[in-house]
């Protein structure tokens, strides 16, 4: 028989078994400190050298470059803030510990990107007014050179961007600077080669352009995340499908599957067993939701027809 216990499963009771599918993460911590520290120092250190040849170069589109990979400077300190912060134990006011700080980072870093590449849009506009000689030769390999620190820093975040809406964020805003970068290059090889100054912020739109359609599936995601929507790897109707195949289940009602951080998974639901409930443990189910799912806390209301009756979470409208 499944105990009721109190009226609720809880099957995430007994973390070693609730938690298994973070065994392929176990490395995933001081692989994540070690890229934000490495990303952050090295686009640091960039930074202020593109500040100083942009200053020497008399480009403006280096400094205005420099100000967007100071962006990505502050986006992967905060990342890298959430990410610790994730990793902190519950607390009795915090029952679910930090682990939504990802999700906000990841939102966060979304709108950084797109604040950015208004501020690109707003100056390439101007400068297609008001086309201004550069040395090109001093932009561009300026320019190399960020291709190499932003494209470098991306691929530290390349491994993790599949499974965690936070890498991914990191992962889409520096490969989208090196974008950016050889966007640059590109414009300064060609104003070289035909001395058309407009080609110069032109191709900055064109960049701007093809990041903003990039980074507005992540907005969309961590917005979702944020407002508790299902996470996109989880499809709401297979799992309640699968609960409502479970032996005994005539009822799944008052299903709920959010985001507790940008990699973990909830899930609550009320089952309605006929007559006798099955024998089924519920580290079983648990197990289940977990390896079709990736669901790692599932809590479970078990009700017989009679409490489904009077259950006022009955109605799918009701939340």
């Amino acid at each position: 028989m499944m105990p009721p216990m109190d009226g609720h499963e809880h099957y995430h009771h007994g973390h070693g078994n609730g938690h298994a599918h973070h065994g392929h993460h176990d490395h995933a911590p001081s692989r994540m400190d070690r890229a934000f520290a490495i990303g952050a120092a090295v686009n640091l250190a960039f930074v202020v050298g593109e500040v100083g040849f942009g200053v020497a170069a008399n480009s403006m589109a280096l400094i205005a470059d420099a100000a967007h990979n100071f962006g990505d400077v502050l986006g992967l300190l905060l990342a890298w803030a959430a990410a610790f912060l994730g990793r902190r134990p519950p607390t009795s006011r915090r029952t679910y510990g930090w682990g939504r700080g990802t999700i906000l980072a990841a939102l966060a870093n979304a709108a950084v990107l797109l604040i950015g590449v208004g501020a690109i849009g707003i100056e390439a506009l101007h400068r297609l007014m008001t086309p201004e000689p550069v040395q090109t030769g001093l932009v561009m390999v300026v320019a190399a050179v960020g291709i190499l620190v932003n494209g470098g820093s991306a691929l530290l975040f390349l491994r993790d961007r599949g499974h965690d809406l936070n890498m991914r964020a990191q992962f889409a805003h520096l490969a989208g600077d090196a974008a950016i970068a050889a966007g640059v290059v590109c414009a300064a090889l060609a104003i070289r080669l035909t001395g058309f100054l407009w080609l110069d912020p032109a191709a900055s739109l064109i960049v701007a352009g093809l990041i903003t359609v990039g980074t507005w599936g992540l907005l969309q995601s961590s917005l979702g995340l944020a407002l508790d929507a299902v996470p996109e790897k989880v499809r709401e109707e297979e799992v309640a499908a699968f609960l409502a195949s479970v032996p005994g289940v005539t009822e799944v009602h008052d299903l709920h599957i959010w985001g507790l951080s940008t990699t973990e998974t909830a899930l609550t639901a009320h089952l309605v067993f006929a007559g006798e409930k099955e024998d089924r443990r519920p580290h079983e189910l648990s197990a289940e939701l977990r390896r079709r799912f990736g669901i790692g806390h599932a809590t479970v209301q078990i009700e017989s027809d009679a409490d489904a009756a009077l259950c006022r979470l009955r109605p799918n409208d009701v939340v």
